[in-house]
Formats: structure tokens, sequence, C-alpha cells
């Protein structure tokens, strides 16, 4: 499965884009971080790795991880 890795030197996301439904959560609970409609869409440098970590645990569709 094709899975996309996004690090802020502390942490890496990793993303599945197959298995997210865009439930909106992320952008609804980190809008300084996630930007959907751009490139990159996922701007970590503007949230610190607990923010982020909380943030990635409560993604429905499991397509957010840590690594």
């Amino acid at each position: 499965m094709d899975t996309k890795e996004y690090s802020n030197g502390e942490i890496t996301i990793l993303w599945k884009p197959k298995l997210c439904t865009h439930s909106g959560k992320s952008v609804k609970t980190l809008p300084n971080v996630y930007f959907p409609k751009e490139k990159p869409w996922l701007r970590m440098e503007n949230a610190t790795s607990e923010q982020l970590i909380k943030q990635v645990a409560i993604c429905p569709s499991g397509a957010l991880s840590i690594k």
C-alpha cells in the first residue's frame, strides 16, 4: 500500500491515502497543520510533536500513524 512520510525531525507521520476517509477530524483538530487543497498539505512545523501525536491517535480511518 502506498504510504507517504512527513517528518518534523522528532516524529514521522505516515499517511496511507487509500485508507483515508477524509472525515475532517485532522483539519478540525489542527487547522494550522492540515491543508487538504494545497501541496504540501501537511505542515508539521505549525504544531508541537505532542499535538500531532494526539491528533493522529484520533484518526478514525487509521490512515495516519506515527513512526
